[in-house]
C-alpha cells in the first residue's frame, strides 16, 4: 500500500524523534489516512483519503 491520500497526495515526511538526552533518531510522520467509499470520476471505489480532505468536504461519500 502507498501511505498516500488519493485526493491530495498528503504521504510520509520524514524528521527526527529528540530522546530526552537530546539524542536524534529517524522516524516517519504519517497522515491520519481512513479508507473509504468515494465516488471517484463517477464510479464508487475504495480508496484511502485524508482526514483533512474528508471534513473539509473534497470527496463525495458513496453509499
Amino acid at each position: 500500500m502507498s501511505y498516500k491520500c488519493i485526493i491530495c497526495g498528503k504521504g510520509s515526511t520524514s524528521g527526527n524523534t529528540i530522546s530526552h538526552s537530546n539524542k536524534a533518531s529517524k522516524r516517519l510522520f504519517r497522515p491520519n489516512l481512513q479508507r473509504l467509499n468515494i465516488l471517484l470520476d463517477g464510479e464508487k471505489s475504495r480508496e484511502y483519503v485524508c482526514t483533512s480532505c474528508i471534513k473539509s468536504n473534497k470527496i463525495k461519500k458513496a453509499i
